[in-house]
């Protein structure tokens, strides 16, 4: 018996953030998948490889609309943050990264400031406002994964880090194709759907 762990980048580094209270390191994650790996609903499969589906984070200049100060995004914190866990993972032993984009959709308003702004209404500031930046093709390539997998045989049971209800397709064609489906939602609160089409859902 053989399984592939799956891992949603973005889905894994917010919940051990929020869970450090800081942006996690590769060993974390690492640590992560090791006690994945050695539960007891894996006792009796072997590690085919690791996923883990991300994207670089974005590098634009962007300015903003409201005093027009200059952010280039490749000179900040965040992104080195991403780059070095990204580079770092990439060379870890059976680890396999897996690329989406990512895209600068201008600004918008941060949460923090939209609390303030409905507690006391006032014109927004150029400091309430946040680079807007979204991933794509991640879940698609999580997706393809799953597909080929299945349909290759290389694994038994595939193991999903992630709390994405737009993998249920991928996760009802694979489990027509005869594979189980694990779905680890690390205590996050995941559809109802997402969960009805895993086999097992195992929430810590």
């Amino acid at each position: 018996m053989r399984h592939a762990l799956l891992l949603d980048g973005g889905f894994v580094i917010k919940k051990l953030q929020n869970a450090n209270h800081r942006f996690p390191t590769a060993d974390e994650i690492e640590e992560l998948c090791h006690s994945i790996n050695t539960s007891d609903y894996l006792a009796e499969s072997r590690l085919l490889r690791i996923y883990f589906y991300h994207a670089r984070p974005a590098s634009e200049e962007l300015r903003n609309p409201i005093d027009q100060s200059a952010l280039n995004l490749s000179q900040t914190s965040i992104y080195r943050a991403h780059e070095q866990l990204i580079d770092t993972l990439e060379l870890r032993p059976n680890f396999a990264v897996r690329l989406g984009e990512t895209v600068a959709n201008g600004w918008a308003v941060g949460s923090r400031a939209m609390e303030n702004l409905t507690r006391q209404p006032r014109a927004i500031e150029a400091k309430d406002l946040v680079p807007n930046i979204s991933q794509k093709g991640v879940d698609l390539r999580i997706g393809l994964d799953i597909a080929r997998i299945s349909l290759k045989r290389t694994a038994d049971s595939i193991v999903v880090v992630s709390g994405d209800s737009d993998l249920i397709p991928a996760f009802k064609f694979a489990r027509r194709e005869g594979l189980r489906i694990h779905l680890q939602t690390l205590g996050h609160g995941v559809r109802r759907d997402l969960k009805a089409h895993a086999d097992i859902v195992h929430v810590t």
